[in-house]
């Protein structure tokens, strides 16, 4: 059974290591968190240790980690979990900074170890399905794809002075579908964005609502919209119109109950939550991460996916802050 450390405690964290535990394939063995209060629980309740980040990546018994931490943290554990050997599950984004995310991408390509990044979206089993359907050629040659995004409302402020703004934290999914989606690496970025939603996070230097447009080298485009609100709750959507039809992965919502009388046709709103959106999601993806590691095949999403969503990210701010195309390349 697979045995690992997990760095961070909190709630993505205690996400992960619900599905180790009910995958029966993997065992949590160390838990490191800067809140010990946070590590102590997350450990307890799963037969693990609190450790500190040496020991938990010095002991040979942990063949892979976790790391579910602040962003911040990310690539100096992802280079100190490839020199140790230890395969590396690691949330999105590697880093907010491309050379940094260069310097992983050596350290694991060094090292040999194999490496995920949390794009959890592609696990969904909708968005899934949709684009095995474009791989069978169910609408024929892609053409366009729209992406919604949209959260419940904003997160705070002090939260955003951190993040890296909209486009490495919130967009940089939407990047990594696009990309997915339409087969191809867009060639070109127009973004344009605004402050709608909250004017602090204008205050804090970031946008809370944004349109984007890429462009592949062959023509195909993807149409991405962002908003910080959704009155109506978790908007997630994906539309594709190819040459021979259109493909369409919609919402989840509470239930899939109708009601119609004389006025009007209702059904419920969508779920609220990232994590109870994508809970089928992060548990299939870790599974795919569990599968790959004990194959000996690629990872479904890997390191060089997380780069290329990051390049797309800056040259987003790159369009946005100058006000036109950027190409890409």
């Amino acid at each position: 059974m697979l045995q690992f450390a997990q760095f961070g405690a909190g709630r993505i964290g205690a996400i992960h290591a619900a599905n180790l535990a009910a995958s029966g394939r993997a065992a949590l063995r160390h838990v490191v968190d800067v809140h010990a209060p946070s590590a102590a629980a997350l450990a307890a309740k799963h037969g693990a240790q609190v450790s500190d980040t040496a020991t938990a990546l010095a002991d040979p018994a942990v063949g892979a980690v976790i790391i579910a931490s602040s962003t911040d943290t990310h690539a100096d554990l992802v280079i100190a979990a490839a020199e140790a050997g230890k395969a590396i599950f690691c949330e999105k984004p590697i880093d907010l900074s491309l050379p940094r995310v260069d310097a992983c991408l050596a350290a694991v390509a060094k090292a040999g170890v194999p490496m995920l990044v949390g794009f959890n979206r592609r696990f969904d089993p909708n968005f899934a399905e949709l684009h095995r359907r474009i791989g069978a050629g169910a609408i024929g040659a892609v053409e366009q794809v729209v992406i919604t995004s949209r959260d419940p409302g904003p997160p705070p402020v002090s939260y955003i002075k951190v993040s890296g703004g909209l486009f490495r934290d919130m967009t940089i999914h939407d990047f990594d579908m696009a990309r997915w989606m339409l087969g191809e690496e867009p060639v070109e970025v127009f973004a344009t964005g605004a402050v709608l939603v909250d004017k602090a996070i204008g205050e804090a230097g970031d946008i809370d609502s944004a349109m984007i447009i890429l462009k592949t080298a062959s023509g195909r485009m993807a149409h991405i919209n962002n908003s910080r609100r959704a009155a109506y709750g978790y908007d997630q959507r994906v539309e594709v119109h190819g040459s021979a039809g259109r493909l369409i992965a919609g919402n989840r919502v509470g239930t899939t109950v109708e009601q119609a009388d004389g006025k009007t046709v209702a059904t419920d709103l969508p779920l609220h939550f990232f994590l109870e959106r994508y809970a089928d999601a992060y548990r299939i993806e870790l599974a795919a991460f569990l599968d790959a590691v004990e194959k000996g095949t690629p990872m479904p999403v890997g390191a060089e996916d997380g780069r290329q969503a990051l390049v797309l990210a800056d040259a987003a701010y790159r369009s946005l802050t100058e006000g036109r195309p950027v190409k890409i390349g």
